[in-house]
């Protein structure tokens, strides 16, 4: 049953047979469902792959000691606060981060 305006009153009107229900005095708890889509799923790239089409920087990885890396941001504290730079080597796959 959805909420609607009937005669400037809020009533509760079934979608299915079109029943009206009026609901003063009554107590109500309004729920959704929602339907699942593929836009919703979340997605599980494969790191190698993903770092082929990632943007490339020059940063010398604490590891091999390589002077070029990958690179991508993640807000990965609150909202207000600056977001955390990742790097990964591109020859040895070492993934570290820096904070701002």
């Amino acid at each position: 049953m959805h909420p609607r305006k009937v005669n400037g009153r809020v009533v509760l009107v079934c979608t299915s047979c079109g029943f009206v229900k009026d609901p003063s005095g009554a107590t109500m708890k309004i729920t959704e469902r929602r339907e699942r889509d593929e836009r919703s799923e979340i997605a599980v790239v494969d790191p190698d792959v993903a770092a082929k089409t990632m943007p490339r920087v020059k940063a010398t990885c604490p590891r091999c000691g390589n002077n070029e890396a990958y690179w991508w941001m993640v807000q990965t504290r609150r909202g207000d606060e600056a977001p955390t730079r990742f790097y990964r080597c591109t020859k040895c796959n070492y993934t570290w981060r820096e904070y701002e």
